[in-house]
């Protein structure tokens, strides 16, 4: 089956990077808009523009299934996605809070997120629902997509996630897919620490999605 992964940038060649490994017996076909990118700074309006006209291509390829593989434009733009295309299955992609309410030890954890994610009704409310009981940290990221897309992310200066870890934080949460680059990255810097990203938790929804296509 065709299935369309759409990011602002690179970060949807590293989410289908890893759903053709878990997955690989379907045809991934990404698109991205690194001409506007990033997101994150970006008005809702403006962003609920932009998803809608990159992922056009995917409409025409014949994609049924097409993940947003931005956090950003998840929260922001999905539900005109579902409501304007009805007969695609979009699945999106959102901070992985409840499992890090399920994993932290220490209680306290690191969201890596936008500028526009960590504004979101949506986070706040998965705060409120899985979070009640966690400290979170929210360190400033706002240049680190830009950098990752167009410089070089072994510059990004970690200095406020060592702070947020040496607080006691057990757990950094990779809310933006472009920071998906920076793993390898965090895990030389943090070996004891967990990172909690989205690909195997997508995978499991493309590999449903795709069960329930074939059995109609």
């Amino acid at each position: 089956m065709k299935i369309g992964v759409f990011d602002s940038g690179r970060g949807g060649e590293l989410v289908a990077k890893e759903l053709r490994r878990i997955l690989p017996e379907h045809d991934y076909i990404v698109v991205n808009d690194r001409a506007h990118v990033p997101y994150g700074s970006r008005s809702d309006a403006e962003i609920i523009d932009l998803t809608h006209h990159a992922i056009a291509p995917l409409f025409d390829a014949g994609c049924e299934i097409i993940v947003i593989a931005c956090n950003t434009a998840t929260t922001v733009a999905i539900d005109s996605l579902r409501h304007n295309f009805p007969q695609i299955d979009f699945i999106g992609i959102e901070p992985m809070i409840k499992t890090a309410d399920l994993e932290s030890n220490t209680r306290r954890v690191t969201v890596l997120a936008t500028p526009t994610t960590l504004q979101s009704l949506r986070y706040h409310h998965l705060k409120q629902q899985y979070g009640s009981s966690l400290v979170f940290d929210e360190p400033q990221t706002d240049n680190w997509a830009s950098v990752i897309e167009f410089g070089d992310p072994k510059t990004i200066d970690f200095g406020d996630v060592e702070k947020s870890i040496a607080h006691g934080s057990d757990t950094i949460v990779l809310a933006c897919t472009h920071y998906l680059a920076l793993t390898e990255q965090l895990h030389r810097a943090f070996d004891h620490v967990q990172i909690l990203e989205p690909t195997k938790a997508i995978s499991k929804q493309v590999a449903r999605l795709v069960a329930a296509r074939q059995a109609e």
